[in-house]
């Protein structure tokens, strides 16, 4: 019966993810605001809701709480979601997926490294940092929120001052109104975030029934359910040839995930998050630092071809890495009961 549930959430998030991307970029369309900012805020929000859910379950909702489990999460999903990139460099005919999104892309993944290092520096510190802030709540989460706030200001300006006019020959989707796109992404939206929300309990429940619990594998488990929503939009903006959307979504998704410690700090009342959490996350940060290192690096190459026909070196890498952290994190022993 669980298993009947988890392929049920599967086909409502495929389903109504192909919505949300195309009513998407259809309001990027209409509103003039481009497929970089819809992406970066809009879509990574709703395609990050089940890794918000399950994080703040971990520490709030289970007995006893399970910190690890949740930043393994949030960890896990963003060294998950850059391994989707190489996944759409194979779909991508020809060229390169880099190559054809914006080098401005650059910006959010380097954003995405300062968050990931600043709570990686305090698990290697030891939490000596978090040891300073008043109450439970540790000083890196509120920094990382408060980073992340002042990230997507920057880029909102800045992509405000490169808006390119739209053509009125080269609309896609003047044949849909503007309210039957917002309301029909609204629906879509709705519609990811509840099967996605959905999904993340009917992991926990799947760890449970086949007790792999808080364990390596069942963190692991959580930290690809949840993204499910990241990679059924991610294909489907990709058909549309919304290139610049996909990378936005992943790579803002990645920021707010990192960005949720602070929520998942704040409904962790027994101390700061980060400093109670096992070292062994230092091998996921690390692994999606030098992944995100690797996307700027494709970004600012732009190279015309694919270097082993149906795959870029530098998706190849991205799979190696993840390849390497799943690896790395399975022999460090983190979890395992």
């Amino acid at each position: 019966m669980v298993w009947l549930k988890f392929i049920l959430c599967l086909a409502i998030i495929l389903f109504a993810g192909t919505k949300v991307a195309r009513y998407g970029d259809a309001i990027a369309e209409k509103t003039g605001l481009g497929r970089i900012w819809i992406g970066l805020i809009l879509i990574a929000a709703i395609t990050t809701m089940p890794e918000l859910v399950t994080s703040v379950s971990s520490v709030a909702l289970v007995r006893p709480p399970s910190p690890d489990l949740a930043l393994g999460t949030l960890i896990g999903s963003c060294s998950f979601n850059l391994s989707i990139l190489a996944l759409l460099d194979i779909l991508h005919p020809h060229t390169p997926v880099l190559t054809e999104a914006n080098p401005r892309h650059m910006v959010s993944a380097g954003w995405g490294i300062l968050l990931i290092a600043i709570a990686a520096g305090d698990i290697l510190a030891g939490g000596r940092l978090s040891g300073l802030a008043p109450g439970w709540m540790g000083i890196p989460g509120i920094i990382i929120l408060i980073l992340y706030l002042a990230g997507i200001r920057q880029m909102f300006r800045f992509e405000r001052s490169h808006q390119v006019p739209v053509q009125a020959t080269s609309l896609q989707y003047k044949e849909v109104p503007a309210k039957t796109a917002y309301l029909r992404f609204a629906l879509a939206a709705a519609a990811v975030i509840a099967a996605g929300i959905w999904l993340s309990f009917v992991g926990d429940e799947i760890g449970e029934v086949t007790g792999w619990g808080a364990s390596f594998v069942g963190s692991l488990f959580l930290a690809i359910t949840t993204s499910a929503p990241e990679l059924v939009v991610a294909i489907a903006a990709l058909r549309l040839g919304a290139i610049d959307m996909t990378v936005a979504d992943l790579l803002g998704a990645n920021m707010l995930d990192i960005t949720f410690i602070f929520p998942v700090d704040l409904f962790y009342i027994e101390g700061p998050v980060l400093s109670l959490v096992s070292s062994s996350h230092l091998i996921t940060a690390a692994v999606a630092v030098a992944m995100n290192l690797l996307v700027i690096v494709g970004l600012k190459l732009r190279q015309r071809r694919k270097t082993f026909i149906f795959i870029s070196w530098y998706a190849l890498a991205l799979i190696g890495l993840y390849i390497f952290g799943v690896y790395a994190l399975f022999t460090s022993g983190i979890g395992l009961e």
